[in-house]
């Protein structure tokens, strides 16, 4: 039976995410920006439970997948975390090489990295390599699967493929396809303040407003936990937009390029520490004042 509650869990990065300042080789000081503090990559590491994970970050996404390579190894590097992989999948054939498969069942976390969203859907989509991911996001505790930008949006399962901002809120403004469908109730969209996406990810709302949208600043993510709990990580802000409760949308029936007229979008604002409840659809401030979660009762005892 399916677990409903997955064991890993997702870290969904907005882009641009602060690796922090290599070695000063004159000084012979080094100096770290407070991400490797209280950042993401360090966070990354943390949720795992080991402090030398084994780590293979894909490529894939990107069309400079040498040096987005070299970087992400020195990052993690400077996190006292050598046991770094690559995986540079460029064709659908290499997806389900049996050896990339037994690295994937020995990972500990999974990083995938930025690029265009739409070739990872086109190399891992459909594969062993993704059944072999999915089960192990489900069945494996503290297994962890990343996402930086492009990797972060094709975690869920209606993705955004692309779209113009100077046209949002006109129809058909946006471009929607299949994800990775790691995450089915949510739509991700990156890049989300600095290059001003409100507009398109309010556009993918109405046009499935069954689905939370989620717009992650740069140098900004969100840790997901039993599929359902979301924690804002990093630096910047993290946009949720919930469409539950629209009354007049004319999304459905608008004709391409016409302006969309929408009723009571709910919209919270998350920063560092915050956290929402996608099956409740409710927003909290912090941990502390999280609901206890209830226990089970005990049977009853036979007389």
């Amino acid at each position: 039976m399916e677990n409903l509650k997955p064991l890993g869990k997702l870290i969904a990065i907005g882009g641009n995410e602060d690796k922090g300042t290599y070695p000063n080789p004159r000084t012979k000081k080094k100096y770290y920006l407070n991400f490797f503090e209280l950042g993401i990559l360090k966070r990354i590491v943390t949720e795992s439970g080991k402090a030398d994970p084994r780590i293979e970050v894909i490529t894939t996404a990107s069309m400079i997948p040498e040096e987005v390579a070299r970087i992400y190894v020195a990052s993690f590097a400077m996190l006292n975390c050598l046991n770094v992989g690559v995986f540079d999948i460029r064709v659908p054939e290499d997806t389900d090489r049996p050896e990339h498969l037994d690295r994937l069942r020995e990972a500990d976390i999974i990083m995938f990295s930025g690029g265009n969203q739409s070739r990872l859907t086109e190399m891992f989509g459909n594969t062993e390599f993704l059944r072999v991911l999915t089960e192990r996001y489900h069945h494996h505790a503290n297994f962890i699967i990343a996402g930086t930008s492009a990797g972060a949006m094709a975690m869920s399962k209606v993705m955004i493929r692309g779209g113009s901002v100077p046209d949002a809120l006109m129809k058909g403004a946006v471009k929607i396809g299949a994800g990775l469908g790691l995450m089915p109730k949510v739509m991700i969209d990156s890049h989300f303040v600095k290059r001003g996406r409100f507009g398109r990810l309010i556009e993918c709302v109405a046009l499935y407003p069954k689905l939370i949208g989620i717009g992650l600043g740069e140098d900004t993510g969100i840790l997901i936990t039993e599929g359902n709990l979301i924690e804002t990580i990093g630096s910047n802000l993290v946009v949720i937009m919930d469409g539950h409760n629209l009354e007049h949308n004319n999304a459905s029936l608008a004709k391409k390029g016409a302006a969309l007229s929408i009723e009571n979008m709910v919209l919270h604002v998350m920063v560092k520490g915050n956290i929402y409840n996608i099956k409740e659809r409710k927003f909290y401030p912090s941990k502390d004042i999280l609901p206890p979660v209830a226990s089970p009762k005990p049977e009853a005892q036979a007389l």
